[in-house]
């Protein structure tokens, strides 16, 4: 009888420390990936602002230039 309490708190211990190791492994995937759609975020802003000045620099040109033809 004595075996058999002992195995099972063995296999409680087991489950216990793979459990843990779950949640570990999915604290280290969530925070991968909050870091992954981070960057992708700023990306996409950076890019966004890029195509803003662009086009700002293009209607400054546009406005420059009817300037100096009048």
């Amino acid at each position: 009888m004595r075996n058999v309490e002992q195995v099972s708190s063995v296999k409680s211990e087991l489950l216990d420390i793979f459990m843990s190791m779950e949640v570990v492994e999915h604290q280290q995937r969530q925070k991968s990936a909050a870091v992954r759609n981070l960057r992708a975020r700023r990306g996409i802003e950076l890019h966004n602002e890029f195509k803003r000045l662009e086009q700002d620099i293009a209607e400054l040109d546009v406005a420059l230039d009817d300037d100096v033809m009048q």
